[in-house]
């Protein structure tokens, strides 16, 4: 068990954590912004987005910011003027999109009830439906593995990644019992940490299930993500949380709260540590 401390407080509800240029950056919900936080703590909006609800953001390889309009249906990136565009539609698969994560070839898997892919000419096309609610994602180094985090179902599932970026193979990776995960992370040993808002914890689990670490916390953990110099600072976003219809009371106690702690192994795979 590591014990947390506080980087930044007083956020909406972050979302979509990534260590990016050696700060932690993350999707704030409610707020219509992109924040970057440094080690000192220091914040910066580095881009506002024209969106109730920027559900989730990540790194083409070139070095484009991609974020997900998700109440749109639409994947946004960021061209050098700063100004946010339409990368893909993706309206014609879903109603509404969730989570991004961006492999090493810089595919794009984008999901909710779907999974769809955006490769790099900017097409999308779905590659796998039905999910319970998909949230956090995560590519293992070799961009053969997609592992979703189904938090409805209580589950991690995998897919395998096809050379053209389809998804086949759909499995079990770990049951989580009871616990709902959101917003996940790899590791270089191959465990996974996910959040959990309703169980306010985060947890580092095995391919079956094991548990290797919990991390408590007092709110709902709405995601994590593995970064710092070395690799081995866990970061949560958390804060209180009164479900969708009441997330507007809830945003005006601006409850969120950035958090880190030590983690045993360092991140790997993608969303990448750039």
């Amino acid at each position: 068990m590591s014990e947390t401390q506080v980087l930044a407080a007083g956020l909406g509800f972050g979302e979509s954590p990534r260590w990016h240029d050696g700060r932690l950056w993350c999707a704030n919900w409610g707020t219509q912004e992109v924040v970057a936080v440094s080690l000192d703590g220091d914040r910066e909006v580095t881009v506002r987005v024209p969106t109730t609800v920027p559900y989730s953001i990540d790194w083409l390889p070139n070095g484009q910011l991609l974020v997900v309009s998700g109440q749109e249906a639409l994947l946004l990136r960021q061209e050098a003027s700063g100004t946010l565009s339409t990368y893909a539609d993706l309206s014609g698969i879903d109603k509404t999109f969730n989570e991004l994560v961006v492999d090493g070839r810089g595919n794009a898997y984008v999901n909710g009830s779907t999974i769809a892919l955006v490769t790099p000419d900017g097409t999308g096309r779905q590659v796998a439906d039905g999910l319970a609610w998909g949230n956090g994602m995560a590519v293992t180094p070799d961009n053969k593995t997609l592992i979703v985090a189904e938090s409805h179902a209580n589950q991690l599932t995998a897919f395998d990644i096809a050379d053209d970026g389809g998804l086949s193979n759909r499995r079990v990776w770990a049951d989580l019992g009871a616990d709902n995960p959101d917003g996940i992370c790899l590791d270089a040993d191959g465990a996974v940490w996910y959040a959990d808002v309703p169980h306010q914890h985060c947890v580092r689990v095995r391919e079956g299930g094991e548990v290797l670490q919990r991390v408590p916390v007092d709110r709902g953990c709405f995601a994590c993500m593995l970064g710092g110099p070395d690799g081995r600072t866990l970061f949560v976003v958390a804060a209180g949380w009164l479900g969708m219809d009441r997330m507007y009371e809830a945003l005006d106690a601006r409850t969120g709260v950035l958090l880190t702690a030590a983690a045993p192994s360092p991140g790997a795979g993608y969303p990448a540590l750039g």
